[in-house]
């Protein structure tokens, strides 16, 4: 027995669950909105602490020596973990390429930004494997250069430096990704429940790509792009040049640019698959503490060289597959290909015939040569039309092909980094590249105070000036640096065209603040943003409060030929707690995609809570709706919202799926209405602690100060030239 009176066999500790049987709460109430999306990055989790900045560290940094040791590893065999014919460049542009390939457009998530490489699910995905090995291999040069570079940057730096060792002249690099301590664990990658699973759930119609589930690119669980064995594993090229082409505009990139980065992915490195996989110990988040870290290590034999088991198709692409040539487009079309079974079961393309010299030697003994390969992915290049045409046009011209793929690999290693401003470093292009968003600069040398007293006599009203500010803000994303008031892309298309931002209401406004700028030498981006914060304080003093938004000039205004019309898309809102608006019902609640959002926005559950209490009481719901505005004094910054909502003389009646009564319990009179979006602040144990707060007699002050933070965080989430 234990001192407790327990059975000695009975473990006396919880396992991270809330009672004896380890389960957490989402565990019991799965149905519960979960804020942990928001909070995924808690300070607390950074060993560096708060006053840590990386852009200040990266002055220190030796780049010269960093990438003179990068070039050393690649060329620098490891007996625990052997180089592929005595080198590296095909693992370290593996590690990065599936660090970068992880990014999605269509919410910005993934990439290598974050470093998020390092740890679950991504870490221990199937198309992963033994990215572990390649990151250990690196540990030696992060723990000699420390804080002075982040995993993120190393990680996105080897595979660069590897192709120039291969002997690729690469387009630039810019070093500015900071890394996350945690496991981006909220993040939406499938509901499959198995790794691989056939991708049929994540289709309408899985011969249908463009019925790929939103915000998904990928087409399984644990894969970065496509199957290479082809659709659900059975061989297709024109099925998989289909899936292709889906999943690599959902990463931002055109035809021409797939094609590159196939080709140009395949002409150094090999595949492995000399072994039996069932034969691999666990993925690195499932080893067991001996392994260290490390996944799919061989537990039956050498399982490294020769004998390496990672997709299980096996074989070189090209007969030198450490070198930057066009042997790849050469061997592709140069041979007749027929399906075969790897030594791992995989299902892959071998040459019907090929000269013995055209073969690629054994990794580990040069007198040996091997066929080379080919997986669906690559002959889907041969096959499908358009891309047989970019694929023979590179053939026949390598210097075309080779800047085609440098600008391509910049572009898949940056894309998640934002604008150009956010780029640090000698290497860094000075070039602007449309897909960067490229802002001119602002002035700031323009009397604000004149401004702002222009707006307040401009005859717009606080809703209509809030709500133009905020529909300008809410489009930035944390997750790529897309978006914001930055550059005032709001009366651009297709932004001004969208329902979301009201464009009736979006024109009449613009044209008055437009005006206002040309006269005062004001970008229209400050003057928006200026509007809102107008609009703020006279709401504020309207509910006894004298305060002043913090406004920092200095935003320019994009043209039409600086924005991508096609590629904004994506930012498109499809609803909006902030403003309680859906474009329609979807599947998901309207408070999730609120909390979606919201972290997209940087905002914490505290911030998104005051934010909506007090767009609410402003008036700025989208076309004038009155759910959730629990007030008689709208247009006044008061906490009504909070003290209505946790008033327990009323009652709270659904009328529709997202449309509810708040009555009178006396009279049984409707006071208000409401949506999910205002309820979940008083159902929610969190939110309501929040609300509470809000609430409270003595937070009437707390509550206008509060706004207005989040509201100036919200403002310049995108002013990178602050940092």
């Amino acid at each position: 027995m234990t001192s407790n009176g327990n059975s000695g066999g009975k473990c006396p500790v919880m396992h991270g669950g809330m009672t004896s049987t380890g389960k957490s709460v989402m565990d019991w109430w799965p149905e519960a909105l979960n804020l942990d999306i928001l909070h995924q990055h808690d300070t607390k989790t950074n060993p560096l602490g708060a006053d840590f900045n990386y852009r200040e560290e990266l002055k220190k940094l030796d780049v010269d020596a960093l990438k003179a040791d990068l070039r050393a590893l690649i060329n620098t065999s490891q007996d625990w973990w052997p180089a592929d014919w005595g080198s590296y460049v095909g693992m370290m542009a593996r590690v990065t390429w599936h660090a970068a390939g992880s990014y999605r457009t269509s919410d910005g998530r993934g990439g290598a930004n974050t470093g998020n490489q390092r740890f679950a699910p991504l870490n221990s995905w199937p198309d992963n494997v033994n990215t572990d090995k390649g990151r250990r291999l690196l540990w030696p040069i992060k723990k000699k250069y420390g804080n002075k570079i982040s995993w993120a940057d190393l990680i996105a730096l080897a595979g660069t430096i590897a192709y120039e060792v291969a002997g690729l002249k690469t387009y630039g690099f810019a070093f500015g990704r900071e890394d996350i301590w945690h496991p981006e664990k909220d993040t939406y990658w499938g509901d499959e429940k198995q790794w691989l699973a056939p991708s049929d759930s994540r289709y309408g119609d899985v011969t249908k790509p463009a019925t790929l589930d939103n915000p998904l690119a990928a087409v399984q669980m644990g894969l970065i792009y496509v199957n290479p064995e082809g659709v659900n594993g059975k061989s297709d090229p024109l099925a998989t040049a289909a899936q292709m082409r889906e999943t690599f505009s959902r990463m931002g990139m055109n035809d021409e640019e797939t094609v590159a980065l196939t080709a140009g992915g395949h002409t150094i490195g090999k595949c492995h698959g000399n072994g039996n996989p069932a034969n691999l110990s666990a993925d690195p988040e499932a080893a067991a503490p001996e392994y260290q870290g490390l996944g799919w290590m061989n537990t039956q034999g050498r399982g490294i060289g020769r004998d390496t088991v990672v997709s299980g198709l096996e074989g070189a692409w090209t007969t030198e597959p450490t070198k930057w040539d066009n042997g790849y487009l050469k061997m592709l079309f140069g041979h007749d290909w027929h399906l075969v079974k790897s030594p791992a079961g995989a299902t892959q393309w071998e040459p019907v015939s090929i000269a013995e010299a055209d073969k690629p030697v054994d990794v580990e003994d040069p007198s040996i040569r091997l066929n080379p390969m080919m997986t669906d992915a690559d002959m889907a290049l041969k096959v499908d039309p358009i891309y047989r045409d970019i694929a023979l046009k590179f053939k026949d011209d390598q210097d075309y092909f080779s800047e085609v793929f440098a600008r391509a690999w910049f572009k898949l290693t940056h894309r998640d980094m934002g604008p150009k401003s956010r780029y640090v470093g000698p290497d860094a292009p000075q070039e602007d590249l449309l897909w960067q968003d490229p802002v001119p600069a602002g002035s700031s040398s323009y009397d604000v105070a004149a401004v702002k007293a222009r707006i307040a006599a401009s005859g717009l009203s606080i809703s209509e000036l809030v709500a133009t500010a905020w529909d300008s803000a809410r489009t930035f994303r944390g997750s790529d640096y897309r978006g914001g008031a930055n550059g005032a892309r709001i009366r651009l298309a297709p932004q001004k065209d969208w329902e979301g931002n009201e464009p009736a209401r979006l024109s009449k406004v613009l044209a008055v603040l437009e005006q206002i700028a040309a006269v005062s030498g004001a970008s229209v981006a400050d003057v928006i943003v200026l509007g809102g914060n107008v609009g703020i304080e006279q709401a504020a003093k309207a509910a006894g409060f004298d305060v002043s938004v913090p406004f920092t000039a200095g935003r320019g205004d994009a043209s039409a030929e600086q924005t991508d019309a096609e590629s904004f898309a994506v930012l498109e809102p499809l609803s909006d707690g902030f403003r309680n608006w859906q474009k329609k019902d979807y599947v998901v609640h309207p408070e999730e995609m609120m909390l979606d959002r919201a972290q997209l926005l940087g905002l914490t559950a505290s911030e998104m809570t005051v934010l909506v209490g007090g767009m609410r009481v402003l008036g700025a719901n989208y076309g004038g709706s009155v759910h959730g505005v629990f007030t008689d004094r709208v247009g006044a910054l008061t906490n009504d919202f909070f003290v209505n909502l946790t008033d327990m003389n009323y009652s709270w009646k659904p009328t529709g799926r997202n449309s509810y009564n708040i009555c009178e319990r006396a009279s049984g009179a409707v006071k208000w209405t409401a949506s999910r979006a205002d309820l979940v602040f008083g159902s929610n144990s969190i939110l309501r602690a929040y609300a509470e707060v809000y609430a409270q007699d003595d937070n009437q002050e707390k509550f206008v100060k509060d706004f207005i933070a989040a509201w100036t965080k919200v403002m310049n989430a995108d002013r990178f030239d602050l940092l």
